[in-house]
């Protein structure tokens, strides 16, 4: 029995255990990594690990990219595009019609969300291997295989990342059914490899930023005081420590202390670096510097960005639906979760304000389908409107010619 016929009628626990049986998972070995603080010497370490011609590995190069996913630019950037793809409209289509109960089903599920979720990640981290799961009740679900245990350069897993063994995941015989890959390019690194640099340098502006903050926010104090005295010197300490919260020293009567003064600064150098950073995250991620700079922006420049933005989306749509088609389709029939012949389709965007003009400079000369203004504008239509002065055919409606729907 399909696993797409046992959704509908509620399979039994015996049936899903034996289903879930026979599913095959790729098992990593966890480990506990450190947290440090990464510069660019760790983003050149990783990068020869993961070119290196005999046996490249990503393991440090994934665990940067996780730290360059901390930050909040990068973050919201990515989910925008993940978002704008996950909300538009799509169908699955045998022949020229919908299937809408598989589309529910996807959409229940959560199924089609991870998929657009991985296939829009693997062009930053280049890779995305995933697998098939079942749950105790039989639902389908996908999981991401860790980045960290694949090697896309030579097709291994590692299932311990400090091990040496690993196993040519495409040669199993469950790759394309079970386990699926998203790989844009085997010999790339991703978007995320070209990003690495501004986001640690940026990191690295708003620690010196707020260190200053800290020395001219609350400046430390200074005590004199013979410090060969022991009783004084205790008094110097707990006066200070009861006196505000701020950092304090205490030096002699003999001895001088300056503080050096380089260049006054109100922190405009470290502002307009982050600024710069932030700018060529955006250009990597949205094509254009999107809604960041408020102070010189305008509604034209805004504009022109979104435009830009729209067609990195529509890039993304046709690498989803290429993938969605090619390998996950196939898969998810083969494993019944949706019956066969089916076909992934993004719904073709329109500029809805362009064509309302178009619909009501044509009102006058040609007539339209009532359900397609309802479906295409959102429009409730319930019947023509009356004209008071004008003829009628003895029923209360309008007689031919007399009617004019965009008056």
């Amino acid at each position: 029995m399909a696993i797409f016929d046992l959704f509908k009628k509620k399979p039994a626990q015996e049936e899903a255990l034996s289903r879930k049986e026979k599913q095959t998972v790729l098992r990593v070995i966890r480990r506990q990594e450190s947290i440090v603080r990464r510069d660019i010497i760790d983003w050149r370490t990783a990068r020869l690990e993961a070119t290196l011609a005999d046996e490249p590995k990503q393991h440090r190069l994934q665990v940067l990219y996780n730290e360059v996913m901390l930050d909040a630019k990068m973050t919201s950037q990515i989910n925008l595009r993940i978002g704008k793809s996950q909300s538009a409209d799509w169908s699955l289509k045998k022949g020229d019609k919908n299937d809408e109960e598989t589309m529910n089903l996807l959409k229940d599920n959560g199924l089609f969300d991870k998929l657009v979720k991985f296939i829009v990640e693997s062009q930053f981290y280049n890779q995305s291997l995933v697998q098939f799961t079942f749950d105790k009740v039989g639902d389908p679900d996908l999981e991401l295989v860790p980045r960290t245990n694949v090697s896309p350069a030579t097709g291994r897993f590692y299932p311990d990342v400090y091990g040496g063994e690993s196993e040519q995941y495409r040669d199993r015989p469950d790759f394309g059914k079970w386990v699926l890959e998203f790989c844009p390019d085997r010999s790339d690194l991703g978007i995320l490899n070209k990003a690495v640099p501004y986001v640690l340098m940026k990191k690295f502006a708003l620690s010196c930023w707020s260190e200053l903050c800290e020395i001219y926010g609350i400046p430390p104090r200074v005590l004199k005081t013979n410090t060969q005295d022991t009783d004084m010197l205790n008094r110097a300490e707990a006066m200070m420590r009861e006196i505000g919260a701020a950092a304090y020293f205490i030096i002699d009567t003999e001895e001088e202390f300056e503080f050096a003064q380089a260049s006054n600064t109100n922190g405009d150098v470290y502002k307009n670096f982050i600024a710069t950073c932030d700018e060529q995250i955006s250009l990597l991620n949205l094509g254009a510097v999107l809604g960041q700079d408020t102070e010189h922006g305008n509604r034209s420049k805004e504009e022109a960005s979104t435009d830009l933005m729209e067609i990195v989306v529509e890039a993304d749509k046709r690498k989803i639906a290429y993938y969605i088609n090619k390998t996950a389709i196939p898969a998810m029939e083969s494993l019944g979760i949706i019956p066969a012949g089916l076909r992934f389709e993004f719904a073709k965007a329109t500029d809805t304000e362009k064509l309302w003009d178009m619909v009501y400079q044509a009102s006058a000369y040609y007539e339209f389908d009532v359900e397609w203004l309802k479906q295409t504008f959102g429009m409730e239509i319930t019947g023509p409107r009356m004209n008071p002065n004008g003829p009628d055919d003895g029923n209360g409606a309008l007689k031919a010619g007399n009617f004019n729907f965009f008056a």
